[in-house]
């Protein structure tokens, strides 16, 4: 039995496009920086990237599914930052903003990595961006990256 798994190398000539939320910027803004690094720091060309800014987390499903359905990117990078307030619409927005994503790349087939932080506090975020716990917008890049490449493989062994 065949044994596949993507590597941190993107297909050639592959698109790749972030979308991130405008909300929270201090944390978005270092979410994407990250993840534009990480997609040049392995080999994808800084003109083979899209950005898309959204106002919040929920615009983000949206968003992703124009861009899937387009079919011009590899993978998508979903980031942005829900924080906990007093009522129940963090859950509401950091579960559907999730769920959301999935059903894009479940119904398109083109991966979206969910970059997007729900958190307790700011500062839980602030580790999450660039501190003490790394940079989720490097970490879903790099699964993007990966994702586009098991994708292409798993489409030529079916030929």
């Amino acid at each position: 039995m065949p044994y596949f798994e993507g590597d941190l190398r993107a297909p050639e000539g592959a698109r790749f496009a972030i979308i991130a939320s405008r909300w929270n910027p201090r944390i978005t803004d270092a979410l994407v920086a990250a993840a534009r690094q990480a997609f040049v720091g392995n080999g994808v060309d800084e003109a083979a990237l899209d950005v898309v800014r959204v106002p919040g987390a929920w615009e983000l499903p949206v968003a992703a599914r124009q861009l899937a359905v387009a079919g011009r990117h590899a993978a998508i990078v979903a980031l942005g930052c829900v924080v906990r307030g007093d009522t129940r619409h963090y859950e509401q927005v950091a579960d559907g903003t999730s769920e959301g994503l999935m059903r894009v790349a479940l119904d398109t087939g083109v991966p979206v990595a969910n970059g997007v932080l729900a958190v307790e506090r700011f500062e839980d975020a602030s580790a999450r961006a660039g501190g003490s716990h790394g940079n989720k917008g490097e970490e879903a890049a790099l699964v993007a990256i990966e994702m586009a490449d098991l994708c292409r493989k798993l489409q030529e062994s079916a030929r």
